[in-house]
């Protein structure tokens, strides 16, 4: 009986040693000079500790399930010669680390931190600057990507890559983040079931966030300010975006969001704020917009054509130059139970709806659409006067773009969530 007792006692401890592994640390004074070093020798289930300082290496191959925490923030410096560290194990967990001076290629797509055919993994607490790519995930699952600062310096489009990419991804959560200064602040391509929220992507040079042949993914709680051009959303169908922010986005070719090719969406309870134009609408079919608010922004919704079957319903349109611009006299879009701060009808009967019906296409937005150098007209006399006839009597805009429900006072959205 003895005898077993202490069998079972070393198979515990082999079985606890294997599930948690050893930790091996790594400083000027330690036994391991370099995370290389300590990968190197360590196995699955093994904590690398890295201790405070400067640490120069690249390419760190990591085949094995590790935990790699960062004490005090030691930064790796890749000196700029290339990918910095790159995981092919599953359950692979990074933490607290600094990485710096990821090298370019014009042929390489080169990351401080590459993750390829993982599952189980979690990045996060990491500051990635001096960057080509920040975090790139390419046929990978089940991970986390959290809390990290990506901070680049990018200047063009062709030298420059994305804070963090996702291609052929399943079921990732990328959340917490905040992203600047690259050329995609978060880009998705072929990646479903992916949810993105709490992150602040913004000053990008050209999307805060971008996406393409993605579905059923969720975006919840972000800030998109002050990028090249919004956010675009393309070649996609069931997607969620929700409590977002897309502001100051200017320029000719800005948007706080583009949709193009996106069906069976849902769009609500988003603000778009100061933007050249709010939400640009392209071949899009059965998409919800509800509960937005869309304020001070030159256009807030501009449809392009080929859109069927969407409602826009229960949002705010606020101190806006153009409420919604179409480039058809056909209309298969409802819109109703709106406000509309240029409403100008009355409400007899006192029940909180307009008692006429709301015209939000203007036909200075046509001629605007058609002769961009007309926009110097705003707000003269005469555009307010082709706006009433057109009003009256509908040639160029949609006749039967209407809100027949044109509320008179602005929506509390928190009663709708």
């Amino acid at each position: 009986m003895k005898y077993f007792s202490y069998i079972s006692i070393i198979l515990m401890l082999l079985i606890s040693n294997s599930i948690f592994g050893n930790v091996l640390k790594v400083c000027k004074s330690c036994a391991y000079k370099s995370l290389t070093e300590a990968v190197k020798n360590a196995v699955d289930f093994d904590t690398i500790l890295v201790k405070k300082g400067t640490y120069y290496e690249f390419n760190i191959e990591i085949t094995k399930a590790l935990t790699i925490i960062g004490q005090n923030n030691p930064v790796i410096d890749g000196q700029n010669k290339g990918e910095i560290i790159t995981i092919q194990a599953n359950n692979v967990t990074i933490d607290g680390l600094t990485i710096v001076n990821v090298g370019t290629s014009y042929t390489t797509d080169y990351a401080a931190v590459r993750v390829v055919k993982s599952e189980n993994f979690l990045l996060q607490n990491l500051k990635l600057e001096r960057l080509f790519f920040g975090i790139y995930l390419e046929k990978s699952k089940n991970g986390k990507v959290l809390n990290n600062t990506i901070v680049g310096d990018a200047v063009h489009e062709y030298s420059s890559g994305n804070g963090i990419q996702l291609w052929y991804c399943r079921n990732i959560e990328v959340r917490g983040n905040k992203i600047k200064k690259v050329r995609d602040g978060i880009y998705l391509e072929f990646s479903d079931d992916i949810t993105i929220s709490e992150n602040n992507s913004s000053e990008n040079l050209r999307y805060g966030l971008h996406f393409m042949f993605s579905n059923n993914d969720t975006y919840i709680n972000n800030t998109f300010e002050n990028n090249g051009a919004g956010v675009a959303v393309m070649f996609s169908k069931f997607i969620i975006m929700k409590n977002n922010t897309f502001k100051k986005n200017w320029g000719s070719a800005s948007f706080g969001l583009l949709l193009k090719e996106i069906n069976d969406s849902e769009i609500t309870h988003n603000t778009f704020e100061e933007n050249t134009v709010g939400i640009n609408v392209e071949g899009s079919n059965r998409v919800n917009y509800t509960h937005n608010d869309f304020k001070n922004n030159g256009w807030a919704v501009k449809v392009r054509g080929a859109c069927y079957f969407n409602v826009f319903e229960k949002n705010n349109f606020l101190y806006n130059s153009f409420d919604v611009s179409y480039n058809s006299r056909l209309n298969d879009n409802k819109f109703d139970q709106n406000y509309w701060s240029n409403y100008t009808g009355y409400d007899l009967d006192k029940n909180g709806i307009g008692d006429i019906p709301y015209r939000p296409v203007k036909l200075f937005s046509y001629i605007v659409n058609r002769t961009p150098e007309t926009i110097i007209l705003l707000r003269s006399l005469f555009i307010d006067i082709i706006d009433f006839s057109e009003k009256v009597s509908p040639v160029f805009t949609p006749d039967n773009l209407l809100d027949e429900n044109p509320l008179l006072k602005p929506i509390r959205h928190d009663n709708y969530r």
